[in-house]
């Protein structure tokens, strides 16, 4: 039998990146790359091929011959994520594919009785109940974790009034809230569900959360590697004046303080991603040792 064809939407983000190279890895699939821009992609898919997530038509000529589809959607470039949800869905169900895996985010909104407002977690959650009334063969959902990679992106250390470098956050430094991985571990997740269809092609939910720290261990594992970082906790509603966009941090920020990344009860999810991947995943300290 000839090797099993992957469609990976987001090849080119932070999440379909992993999970390509993890695919690659496994020997056992052929893959290929979902980007706007297929002439440019240098990453280690076997093809690439051009679809937009808002264009139906073009999923359905990229899913074509597809055993499974790996599809993920970018809430930061303002997009309709139900209606990308919707048009993913549509398309593989059309080119007959038989496990869709869909990377979702816990539902803030009905975790916290609508006390928290973050619509880059309940967005993609609100898709799931598309996924699982699809009819799909096999249908998997993985939560991706708050990545190691953030703390040196759109959440790194900033310069800091008094002369240190550090975070300014509304959070509670020594509250552990926040489920951590590297994100290219998601991949080996991914790999792991598709490899086994028939132990988590149900509907199980893979939580991939390598550790769940405060952000005292983020500092502790930076202090530990020779960096020293501060931590300054202000309230939401300052913080929310400081940027565009910064309401939404604030929100997410007070949901991980009450209820954690993850949310409640989610040490199941959490076990079954790691037997599910059967790979060691990157600790938080040795990422910060290797300097990334």
């Amino acid at each position: 039998m000839g090797k099993k064809l992957i469609v990976v939407i987001g090849a080119t983000g932070s999440q379909g990146k992993g999970v390509v190279n993890a695919l690659v890895n496994r020997d056992a699939f052929h893959v290929r790359a979902v980007t706007r821009n297929p002439e440019t992609y240098t990453g280690q898919a076997h093809e690439a091929v051009k679809a937009d997530l808002n264009d139906t038509d073009s999923l359905k000529n990229a899913f074509k011959n597809a055993y499974g589809v790996f599809a993920v959607t970018n809430f930061w470039e303002n997009a309709d994520e139900l209606a990308q949800g919707r048009n993913v869905i549509e398309a593989a169900k059309e080119a007959d594919v038989q496990h869709f895996i869909w990377s979702t985010l816990p539902n803030v909104e009905a975790i916290s009785h609508g006390e928290f407002n973050v619509p880059h977690f309940t967005g993609k959650a609100k898709v799931d109940a598309l996924v699982k009334s699809a009819g799909f063969k096999n249908y998997t959902f993985v939560q991706a974790p708050f990545y190691y990679q953030n703390l040196s992106g759109m959440l790194s250390a900033q310069p800091k009034d008094d002369g240190t470098i550090g975070w300014t956050f509304p959070i509670d430094p020594a509250r552990k809230g926040i489920h951590m991985s590297d994100i290219n571990d998601l991949g080996k997740v991914v790999a792991g569900a598709f490899l086994q269809p028939d132990a988590v092609g149900n509907g199980a939910y893979l939580s991939l959360a390598t550790e769940l720290n405060s952000f005292n261990d983020i500092l502790a594992a930076f202090k530990a590697n020779g960096k020293e970082y501060s931590f300054t906790r202000v309230p939401g509603e300052l913080f929310s004046t400081f940027f565009e966009g910064a309401r939404e941090l604030t929100e997410m920020f007070g949901y991980f303080e009450k209820y954690t990344y993850m949310g409640p009860n989610s040490e199941t999810r959490i076990d079954l991603a790691k037997q599910t991947a059967n790979e060691d995943f990157l600790s938080f300290g040795e990422w910060v040792r290797r300097g990334q």
